[in-house]
């Protein structure tokens, strides 16, 4: 009995020390009040000048082009507000797109940007020359999709004519444009040859008909 004293006193001891250790780390949580978890309020967290920033798809071919004058990072919703922005899509084989604002919101992990006072859209001419652009307050750019809306007021241009209406819905893809109310399109006929233009197409003709006149043999009558 006694050579097992010794061993039932350490393990008596040990078994002391795990139930001390316990009650310490239950009153320490028990009363000792944590850092509560961080709240995320919607101010900036990092910002920059003359801010560019490139995003790419899959296989490393840029998709769009966000650049300004100052940049603000929001990390709430993780978007990016940018002053006097410019920002660019190309998507496939679809025509650039190029749009202008006082501010730019970029959220949704870059899918969506938000031009916002002074809106302006542009589509680089296609095959016919033609140019497309969307005029608002504000416009809404969809990168992934490469769609454009709004439900402002808008003022569209395409080629020569002019629409105007409430609600705009663009897809660049299929070219396809719906206004959803108050539409007002405004046709502008072709222009007419210009005068210097007519002048010398008949001068021309004149000469021709003048030409081959004196070089028949049997010239008829001309009553010029």
């Amino acid at each position: 009995m006694r050579e097992r004293l010794p061993a039932l006193t350490a393990l008596l001891l040990l078994a002391a020390l795990v139930a001390g250790t316990w009650w310490a780390a239950h009153y320490t949580h028990s009363t000792v009040e944590l850092d509560p978890p961080r709240r995320y309020t919607h101010e900036p967290d990092s910002w920059a000048n003359d801010f560019v920033m490139l995003r790419t798809d899959e296989q490393g071919i840029a998709v769009n082009r966000l650049e300004g004058r100052f940049m603000q990072h929001y990390p709430d919703d993780d978007s990016y507000h940018v002053d006097a922005a410019t920002a660019l899509v190309k998507q496939k084989q679809n025509p650039l797109t190029t749009a202008t604002a006082d501010l730019a919101i970029m959220d949704d992990a870059g899918q969506r940007i938000q031009m916002i006072g002074n809106a302006y859209v542009h589509r680089q001419p296609d095959t016919k020359g033609d140019r497309f652009s969307i005029r608002s307050d504000q416009l809404t750019i969809y990168v992934d999709e490469d769609k454009i809306t709004t439900d402002r007021p808008a003022v569209i241009i395409n080629g020569p004519n002019t629409l105007q209406g409430i609600g705009v819905e663009y897809d660049n893809t299929s070219r396809q444009l719906q206004v959803h109310r108050n539409a007002q399109v405004t046709l502008t006929p072709a222009q007419p040859p210009p005068a210097p233009l007519k002048f010398f197409f008949c001068y021309s003709l004149f000469c021709l008909v003048l030409f081959l006149y004196r070089c028949s043999p049997n010239p008829p009558s001309l009553i010029l």
